[in-house]
């Protein structure tokens, strides 16, 4: 008895079946029940003289354009000749199959063109045009990797344009053929053996000019998603500046030309060889008012470290009892001339009013007031010794030396003087000076 297959059963192997066997293709028909839906849909039906085919063209899709470059989504309708290219879809409610639209191009414009425009759409969509995933090219990088053609007069442009940029560099070449079936794998190889070996720093793929046939290998989905999955940025230089490939669009760099890598790699060698000297110059200038700072900076902190040390604060005192002496001694002498002044004064008077009394009498008197100026002056002089043994006490208690008559010893390195406060300040071997209350020893740290 055969097998009798539900309803959904059936549909669904259909369904298997026809999207298994058709992923993706191209159809070429004349529009006819054309609609646009709010949601910005297009469903049309796709036909020829013997059959006819369900397609739905999603918004989202919708980048197609015609030769003068309009959208085509807006120019469609019935009648119209078209290229569709999608996948096979069963619609199992229905019962029905359809073509879910992924590109759609007017008929005349050539399969290669149509071809580069549905990968193009395809890859976008994925995101390897994204400039987010764009690597960084190194600023002057050492080595290179060029993958080209070996005797390609591309590959000689860019070696001669080479020599005048960057500094020391080392340029390691994948040979491979640029054209023909054959080049796509190698080129995809290339990629991968570079990614494996890791000697460089990027990659450069680069080709002469020629037609949109010549230059197909770039146009491929292999050698595109090679590109996107390199590890080292990619720096692509194919045909002439009018010319784009696939390749161009997922490199983390475009060049116009294969001429024009080195400029995008390296800097002119002339452009480096000011810039060093510039630095360089600015490194002396900066060096040199460094050096001065430092200077000045030394010349300050010695200043400060002589107004700070023992033997300028013991000249200070020095200094300072000198003048006190000085001062002392003129105000004794001044003081002196004015009693003697008022002594003489004095006597002047006294012996004027005297002159009624006896002699004997007179010089009693005149010894007495002698006796008392001169025991005045004593007191007065032993005050002042008293103040003055006073001040020379201080002065003397106040010196950094004094504490070197119980014993102390004033420690300094040999190298700078410093005077040394804390045991973490010495080192082993070396060379200090002792400073005793009779005098000074040399000695060295053990």
């Amino acid at each position: 008895m055969p097998y009798i297959f539900t309803v959904s059963e059936l549909t669904q192997g259909l369904k298997d079946l026809l999207e298994s066997n058709f992923p993706f293709v191209w159809v070429k028909g004349q529009i006819s029940n054309y609609s646009k839906a709010t949601s910005g849909h297009i469903y049309f039906t796709l036909k020829d003289e013997q059959a006819c085919l369900q397609v739905v063209w999603f918004k989202g899709s919708q980048v197609g354009r015609d030769r003068e470059g309009r959208k085509l989504s807006e120019l469609l309708g019935d009648g119209q000749e078209i290229i569709v290219a999608g996948k096979i879809n069963v619609y199992p409610q229905r019962g029905v199959y359809q073509l879910i639209a992924e590109f759609v191009q007017e008929v005349g414009l050539g399969s290669l063109f149509l071809a580069f425009e549905a990968l193009k759409q395809k890859l976008e969509k994925e995101g390897l045009f994204a400039l987010e995933n764009k690597k960084t090219i190194p600023f002057n990088p050492y080595k290179v990797g060029v993958i080209t053609a070996p005797n390609s007069a591309a590959l000689q442009d860019f070696l001669k344009i080479a020599r005048d940029y960057g500094l020391s560099k080392e340029i390691v070449v994948y040979p491979t053929s640029v054209q023909g079936k054959e080049s796509v794998e190698q080129l995809v190889r290339a990629i991968e053996l570079a990614n494996l070996k890791e000697e460089v720093e990027v990659l450069v793929l680069i080709r002469g000019g020629g037609s949109l046939e010549d230059l197909w290998s770039f146009n491929t989905e292999e050698v595109a998603r090679a590109i996107f999955s390199s590890k080292l940025p990619v720096i692509t230089g194919i045909g002439h500046e009018v010319d784009f490939t696939i390749a161009d669009f997922v490199a983390d760099k475009r060049a116009s030309t294969p001429s024009h890598v080195p400029q995008l790699l390296w800097p002119l060698k002339e452009n480096l060889v000011r810039q060093v000297d510039e630095l360089q110059m600015d490194l002396e200038q900066g060096f040199f008012a460094f050096l001065k700072q430092k200077e000045e900076s030394f010349l300050h902190l010695k200043q400060k470290l002589f107004y700070l040390s023992p033997r300028e604060k013991i000249n200070s005192l020095i200094n300072k009892f000198n003048y006190l002496k000085q001062e002392l001694l003129y105000s004794w002498q001044e003081f002196i001339l004015k009693k003697e002044n008022i002594l003489s004064s004095k006597q002047s008077i006294l012996f004027d009013k005297l002159n009624d009394f006896k002699l004997d009498e007179k010089e009693y008197r005149l010894s007495l007031i002698r006796q008392e100026l001169l025991n005045w002056i004593e007191f007065f002089l032993q005050n002042k010794n008293y103040k003055l043994g006073l001040l020379a006490n201080n002065l003397e208690q106040s010196s950094p030396l004094k504490p070197l008559e119980k014993g102390y010893v004033l420690i300094s390195k040999k190298r700078n003087n410093k005077l040394v406060k804390r045991v973490k300040e010495l080192k082993s071997q070396e060379e200090v000076e002792l400073r005793f209350y009779d005098g000074k020893k040399d000695a060295k740290i053990i």
